[in-house]
């Protein structure tokens, strides 16, 4: 039985079934809670790694080219992706062997432990060169742990609501939109309000500590929530890796395929605010002022469309807003090169965060579906984590790079509509071979 379906007793009172659906909601809720605070600390920690990239780069990795500079923050940012896979390895496999639940509360406890690592680090001229050794440390546990994050708990919302797994399943995507508005607002204030000293010297470590603080609630949270009735009545996988890769791997391939659009839109946005002050000349403020835009957009936008992906289905809403990127991103950008300004940087990120929402709300809901219960979590974990360390990871070094070595601002523009073209072939790949809705 799903944790919203109340059964109905013949002959109950008016009040009996309203204190019946509202016990639901409350069981709901606290749910979607446990599963998307997780979430929304992995998206956190990352965000803010990327957000103050400029800043981290003066501190931990310094040297005379400015450029290089940070061209090794964005490469320490990429490489501590590689933890990704096995992390989503050995913690999806945990997942799918022992409980959603168990997975769930190691991955939340590591996450913070790393966050609580990068906060406390001392910098280069403290220590040497133990401080970038130090921050990429931290980054590749940060990294394992997110491995298993987003396939347990995707499960986790799914078995619990089948029938709403659209619905339930979007808040994981809406609650990443949280964490961009919570650190984009972190970065707005700290850059507007401190000078250059002052959040070079302790300004950056207040989003890390309060990432630090999110972690005991989640833990908390995680704690008093129950496991999913699916997973208790499926027959276990004495090995799911095993099993994963000797009879699924076409469905990997196909999720990884369906990921490239919307992981890459997503790390293209959070270099934004380095695009904006370095590539456009705006202030500081500006990027972070846009993408915190872009993270309302991804709270109250990413529910409504993976509800409607449980009526209408998921693959109609994705393909086209893979068809709208491949033919709007670029004129995006060159749009706004030809006119930097505030405005026109609101208008290019706000009109991205909608589309990428429209493609992703439905995601989560599109790839539990291409598994079955008993290796769910390990599938689900290893593709998007091989998908957001190739086209996620590693899309600020890449855009960075393009632009260091061509001198063409527009490459961000360039690198979506390549990913449009994958993700499109995938989709239709899978509709005509695995039947996706």
């Amino acid at each position: 039985m799903s944790i919203d379906s109340v059964p109905a007793h013949h002959g109950s009172e008016p009040w009996q079934e309203a204190a019946a659906q509202s016990s639901s909601g409350k069981k709901v809720s606290r749910l979607i809670l446990a599963t998307s605070i997780g979430n929304a600390l992995e998206f956190y920690d990352l965000l803010a790694y990327g957000y103050f990239a400029s800043t981290l780069s003066k501190l931990f990795f310094p040297v005379h080219d400015a450029t290089m500079s940070l061209l090794l923050t964005l490469g320490t940012f990429a490489l501590s992706y590689l933890a990704r896979p096995f992390g989503a390895l050995v913690l999806g496999s945990y997942s799918d062997r022992k409980g959603r639940k168990a997975s769930l509360m190691l991955s939340i406890a590591m996450m913070t432990i790393g966050t609580g690592m990068v906060a406390l680090m001392p910098t280069y001229a403290t220590i040497g060169i133990l401080a970038p050794i130090g921050i990429f440390a931290a980054r590749l546990l940060q990294g394992f742990s997110a491995g298993g994050e987003f396939g347990s708990s995707t499960a986790f919302l799914v078995e619990h609501a089948p029938h709403r797994s659209g619905f339930m399943s979007s808040w994981q995507f809406s609650s990443q939109g949280a964490s961009t508005l919570l650190v984009s607002l972190f970065g707005a204030v700290l850059t507007g309000m401190l000078t250059q000293p002052q959040l070079e010297g302790w300004g950056w470590r207040i989003p890390f500590l309060f990432g630090v603080l999110i972690g005991p609630v989640g833990l908390y949270i995680r704690k008093r929530i129950d496991e999913t009735p699916e997973f208790e009545r499926v027959e276990k996988a004495e090995s799911p890796v095993r099993e994963l890769l000797a009879t699924q791997k076409a469905r990997v391939l196909a999720s990884i395929g369906v990921l490239v659009l919307t992981t890459s839109a997503q790390y293209v946005l959070l270099y934004i605010p380095t695009y904006a002050a370095r590539q456009l000349g705006l202030a500081p403020t500006s990027g972070f002022i846009a993408t915190l835009v872009a993270g309302i957009i991804a709270i109250v936008l990413t529910p409504i469309v993976g509800h409607w992906s449980d009526k209408v289905g998921r693959t109609r809403f994705m393909f086209g807003a893979g068809v709208l990127f491949f033919l709007t991103v670029y004129p995006a950008f060159l749009l706004l090169n030809a006119h930097p300004s505030l405005l026109m940087l609101l208008a290019a990120v706000i009109w991205i965060a909608v589309l990428k929402v429209t493609y992703f709300a439905a995601i989560p809901a599109l790839m539990a579906d291409f598994f079955p219960t008993r290796t769910r979590t390990t599938g689900m974990a290893l593709a998007y984590n091989i998908g957001t360390t190739v086209f996620g990871g590693f899309t600020p070094l890449a855009v960075a790079s393009l632009i260091a070595a061509t001198g063409n601002n527009l490459a961000p523009g360039l690198w979506l509509m390549f990913a449009s073209v994958v993700s499109l072939v995938t989709l239709i790949w899978a509709r005509a071979r695995l039947g996706a809705r």
